[in-house]
């Protein structure tokens, strides 16, 4: 239907321990593609499950126009419900069967409604999400993570819902199966509200919805447009701040030289009181009255201080935290051409099969190559990885390291003690750097005074990466060769940024397991090597 849409007026929201996610919060999402962006923690996911009635609100009204359909962030990855059962068609194509079969109980007739076709449709939409193969009857715990998500979407659209809420629809899809979604997506003509953290999905967005301190605003166009309109915001704002600050000088200086001057008006005015000889009572008159007009001057000035100090106030809250990572890493250089990792023919069995083709597979990195290691889900690339950093032996083959150091940074970055302290932990990581010199390089990861103190266990997501940064990236010995498996996995986009501008600084070698096009590309990735059907092959350019 045309006019769905999502209406949201004065929402207000909090956990039972009373901690508040939202106060006041409205908006309309009226049909089209939008892309709900936000740090962790902002609240998109609740946002989204108020908007589907899994939450309640204590204040403020929500209402959908149109039916719902909604794809939450968490899916169960086992279980023994049937591909039928997950999608919602398995009673129907029960009652079609039994009907086919001579049995025209009204029962069945009522169950199949108009959706006589259900099966043809059911096959076409699995068809559509590259799941063409998936037998209805198979279950629910033989799928791939990727799998359960593409058949929960799939089982959303089959319901031909006016409105769609997806929560981080691309977690867990390898490269095809993110490039079929964002196809699937692209033709959708209905309302989509979803959250994510996939750029290359927010380009194909028609608006950019922003969560920000409370209060959402809508920007036309998609994610690069958002950010250009964003850039050029803040560009506004410190202008705007700077002249507010010029402004507070000004009028704290012309506060100071008022009452200056009314300080030597009053001592130039008490001396020739005395040598005129007037009347006591006149002259406490004439004093006071000057008093009373330097206060009164005096007052004007500082007024006008407190409404500067008000306006630069403003400005400042129009400016955002950028929060970026300006590093030197001088000690991770790795020089060209030098040989870090080199495999030959190396082989791993695994559950009785051979993961690589008979011959094994080689690899060999020389010198900073930046490489992007891609291929399906389960083709072998964490396993790749576990070979490149000693974590496995092959049963095949050799592999040789040069004497520099090999870091690997999971996405589960759980490298850190959760108990110690961020300065603790990279005391740890960097035991003969002075104390001061630590200090310093934690306030370039932005860890400023008591935020180096906190326990690993306290920070957010964002705040654990910059720690996990910090202690692989300024070890002693510093990395030579730095191994990421799925790095930007539920990172905002902010802690995303983040990373990147940390892989920029860095002067070693790194292999990158990633789905995430854009990030490959804004990390420089030079080598792009593709891992499927047990071969590794260099592709020359981003590969499915």
């Amino acid at each position: 239907m045309s006019d769905a849409s999502v209406i949201c007026s004065q929402l207000t929201f909090s956990w039972p321990d009373d901690t508040p996610v939202f106060a006041g919060l409205s908006f309309t999402v009226g049909a089209g593609r939008t892309g709900l962006v936000a740090p962790n923690g902002s609240g998109k996911s609740t946002l989204l499950k108020l908007i589907a009635g899994e939450l309640r609100p204590a204040a403020g009204s929500l209402s959908v126009h149109g039916t719902i359909g909604y794809l939450p962030q968490t899916l169960p990855l086992t279980g023994e419900p049937t591909v039928a059962e997950v999608l919602g068609v398995d009673a129907v194509i029960r009652a079609i069967d039994a009907v086919e079969s001579g049995d025209v109980h009204e029962e069945h007739f009522t169950t199949i409604g108009d959706d006589w076709d259900i099966e043809e449709r059911t096959r076409a939409q699995l068809d559509r999400l590259g799941l063409a193969h998936l037998a209805l009857d198979r279950t629910l715990g033989t799928l791939s993570g990727g799998q359960v998500v593409s058949l929960g979407l799939a089982a959303q659209l089959l319901r031909r819902p006016d409105v769609l809420l997806l929560d981080e629809p691309t977690n867990n899809l390898d490269l095809a199966a993110r490039h079929t979604l964002y196809d699937v997506l692209s033709e959708w003509n209905g309302t989509l509200l979803l959250v994510s953290h996939d750029r290359a999905l927010l380009d194909r967005m028609e608006r950019i919805a922003e969560l920000d301190r409370g209060e959402l605003r809508l920007y036309g166009g998609d994610f690069t447009q958002y950010e250009q309109a964003v850039r050029a915001e803040q560009e506004v704002a410190e202008k705007n701040v700077r002249n507010a600050e010029q402004e507070l000088k000004r009028e704290k200086r012309e506060l100071q030289q008022a009452r200056e001057r009314a300080d030597r008006r009053a001592s130039n005015a008490a001396r020739n009181l005395k040598n005129a000889g007037l009347p006591r009572i006149f002259a406490g008159n004439m004093k006071r009255g000057a008093q009373e007009s330097a206060g009164r001057a005096g007052q004007m000035h500082a007024t006008r201080v407190h409404e500067a100090q008000a306006r630069l106030d403003e400005a400042g809250r129009a400016l955002r935290d950028e929060q970026r990572l300006v590093l030197e890493l001088p000690d991770t250089d790795v020089p060209a051409g030098r040989t870090v990792v080199l495999g030959e023919r190396m082989r791993l069995r695994r559950g009785g099969r051979e993961l690589f083709a008979a011959d094994g597979v080689d690899l060999t990195i020389r010198g900073p190559e930046r490489i992007a290691l891609t291929g399906p889900n389960g083709a072998g690339k964490t396993t790749l990885l576990r070979l490149l950093s000693g974590d496995l032996a092959p049963d095949g083959g050799n592999i040789r390291r040069a004497d520099g150091r090999i870091a690997v940074l999971s996405q589960r970055l759980d490298l850190l003690d959760p108990d110690r302290t961020v300065a603790e932990n990279f005391a740890a990581s960097a035991p003969h750097r002075p104390e001061a010199e630590r200090m310093n390089l934690l306030a370039r990861f932005l860890f400023r005074g008591p935020r180096a103190h906190l326990p690993v266990r306290v920070l957010s997501g964002g705040e654990r990466l910059r720690a996990t940064l910090a202690c692989v990236l300024c070890a002693e010995p510093a990395p030579q060769l730095l191994l990421l498996d799925e790095p930007t996995n539920n990172l905002d986009l902010v802690s995303a940024g983040q990373l990147e501008s940390a892989l920029a600084c860095y002067r070693g070698a790194f292999v990158v397991v990633s789905h995430d096009e854009p990030f490959l590309e804004r990390i420089g990735v030079d080598r792009w090597l593709r891992v499927a059907d047990g071969e590794l092959t260099e592709t020359g350019a981003p590969h499915a």
